[in-house]
């Protein structure tokens, strides 16, 4: 059973960052990048663009992590760990809650794949060649890799267990093998997927990315809401609901994904999301981010545009 996603769809718009380091970064050096995070002054600036809802980025292909995960440290042997000390999605709560900001995070479907040393023990053997994240080259062997899914959803319901209410939903990145992986009556499934998100808070949003997909489709009867990842086609909104998931889209101001200059003039972010706000879907914006925390001045500027045009008397909606 889907979960409700009304309060999404009255949000309207939120906020994306990656949050990431490089696989030569040392365990010291990772902790101390997220110690000297300022979670304080990210949510003010989240505040003032008045963002209903902020994503970030656990982690990704570096194998570093912004919090802490036992069962991860158990089954990787890593020491020192690459995930942080600190629980920067905990800090993140304690400062957004209390401005009205909800909670959401990002996490690949897959091993670090920077990492031979977790991908080994983790039992993956889908890869990146190339030097990441500038060669998507895919290693495909077709496998159903069970090992890794149970290890995996071990790890994500740690996660989940720890934060509770506190993350309101997931963003699953790179579940481009679905008939291998996913799509099977017993578990591990996308049912025990969702599962494993939903385990601290059943209440949780979930989604899975297929890739970059026009027109936006949902991926899975046990998703949430699409995870709608766009690079330059930006869709029609077709309406709220894709086999009954909530449309979502998500997409980078910037030159690329948390890089850059923003590509677009503040008149087609403003027209676009109010188009997709009129259908009642939903649209998320990724923005740089840096390693201090801070969301660089030109976006801060276009998403408080944005802001501004979405509250104007003159914003039409379906509600």
């Amino acid at each position: 059973m889907r979960a409700n996603t009304d309060w999404f769809r009255d949000a309207r718009w939120g906020v994306f960052t990656h949050y990431l380091t490089g696989s030569q970064t040392s365990a010291e050096e990772w902790n101390a990048q997220v110690n000297a995070f300022d979670v304080e002054g990210l949510a003010r600036q989240l505040e003032q663009i008045r963002a209903p809802y902020y994503f970030i980025t656990i982690g990704q292909n570096s194998g570093h992590y912004c919090a802490p995960n036992s069962t991860y440290d158990e089954l990787v042997g890593i020491a020192p760990s690459k995930c942080s000390q600190r629980d920067l999605i905990a800090d993140l709560y304690e400062a957004l809650a209390p401005r009205g900001i909800t909670l959401m995070v990002y996490l690949p479907s897959g091993a670090p794949a920077a990492d031979p040393v977790a991908m080994q023990r983790l039992n993956w053997r889908w890869g990146f060649e190339g030097d990441w994240p500038t060669a998507w080259e895919t290693t495909r062997t077709g496998e159903r890799l069970v090992e890794f899914q149970l290890k995996w959803e071990a790890i994500i319901r740690e996660w989940s267990l720890r934060w509770g209410h506190r993350v309101a939903g997931w963003w699953f990145d790179g579940c481009y093998f679905a008939d291998e992986m996913y799509r099977h009556p017993e578990p591990p499934n996308f049912a025990s997927f969702a599962a494993a998100a939903k385990a601290g808070n059943p209440d949780s949003l979930v989604a899975f990315n297929p890739g970059v997909l026009v027109p936006v489709i949902s991926h899975s009867e046990h998703e949430d809401y699409t995870a709608g990842e766009i690079s330059d086609a930006f869709p029609v909104c077709p309406g709220r609901w894709v086999d009954d998931a909530q449309y979502h889209i998500l997409s980078y101001l910037g030159e690329r994904w948390g890089k850059g200059d923003p590509r677009f003039p503040d008149e087609f972010v403003i027209g676009y999301t109010k188009h997709v706000n009129a259908h009642e879907g939903v649209v998320t914006w990724d923005v740089p981010i840096s390693k201090g925390g801070l969301i660089p001045q030109p976006f801060v500027r276009q998403l408080t545009v944005l802001s501004e045009a979405l509250c104007s008397p003159n914003m039409t909606t379906l509600r």
